[in-house]
């Protein structure tokens, strides 16, 4: 039996039963349009066989378009109602049983996935896209790859290359895992409630190769998050602190990553903070 997908009546009656409104907290706004879902699956090259990581399912309307493209699925719901019933629909909806796993639990907080995924598609909670996304990525490295719809601000900045008046630590904290690019706009009329943001689909691919092991990137984003708190100063001061504790300090070591102390951070690359992490200091 094909896996059939939810409709918009479907969707709030489901709610209706589980007395869920959809929360500003959680970040609740919840897919009713099937054609959305199935293009985020079709954006996310999701085949038969795939192992795939879903945050924040929801009531399941991603979900079961996932599954409807052959893959199994792992949902992370930290709404409890919603995890408890997102089985049932599954199975009232023909997915077979063994391709869907629920874990319920906060995205922020979870340190084993069981199925090994190495494929993320979500509709992420708006207020902690970022979080989660970096949470993910640092703590499940067998993830390759993903697309997430998030506010469309977030996914520019995501996507956003150095020089850019949207790039910041988002940027460059994402850019240590992988490439980042925008792929598509989504409309608030396919959402309940209907948000009042833009939305985008955002597409990663984890680098083959670590940048660097977990104690250069440790430093690279203490480095990263100095450069953006003060990103109007000139690096040799942003990075006083960090780098020595005086702006001559943090100077010979910039010289020493070819980097100029007079730059500014929104200039650099992931591979220029990196080599400034690298430099050895006393």
């Amino acid at each position: 039996m094909p896996v059939t997908l939810l409709g918009a009546a479907e969707i709030r009656a489901l709610a209706a039963d589980l007395d869920v409104t959809p929360t500003k907290k959680l970040g609740q706004n919840f897919v009713v349009d099937a054609n959305t879902v199935r293009k985020i699956v079709h954006v996310a090259e999701v085949s038969p066989g795939d192992r795939v990581v879903e945050v924040g399912p929801g009531l399941g309307s991603l979900t079961l378009a996932i599954l409807e493209a052959g893959a199994a699925v792992t949902a992370v719901e930290i709404d409890h109602r919603l995890a408890e019933r997102l089985p049932a629909t599954a199975a009232a909806h023909g997915v077979t049983d063994g391709a869907l796993t629920v874990v319920d639990a906060d995205a922020l907080r979870i340190t084993a996935l069981p199925g090994d995924p190495t494929v993320l598609v979500a509709n992420l909670p708006y207020n902690v896209s970022v979080p989660v996304l970096l949470h993910f990525l640092e703590t499940f490295p067998g993830l390759e790859r993903g697309v997430v719809m998030v506010q469309a601000e977030v996914g520019e900045r995501l996507a956003a290359p150095p020089g850019s008046k949207v790039y910041g630590a988002p940027s460059v904290k994402a850019a240590w895992y992988g490439a980042w690019r925008l792929a598509g706009t989504v409309s608030r009329q396919v959402f309940w409630p209907v948000p009042n943001v833009d939305s985008v689909l955002v597409g990663f691919r984890r680098d083959p190769q670590p940048r660097g092991d977990e104690d250069e990137r440790r430093r690279t984003f203490s480095i990263v998050d100095a450069a953006f708190q003060q990103r109007r100063k000139m690096l040799r001061q942003a990075l006083a602190a960090v780098l020595g504790g005086s702006a001559a300090e943090a100077s010979a070591v910039l010289e020493s990553a070819g980097v100029a102390p007079t730059a500014r951070g929104e200039e650099l690359s992931i591979d220029d903070f990196v080599r400034i992490a690298r430099v050895p200091r006393p």
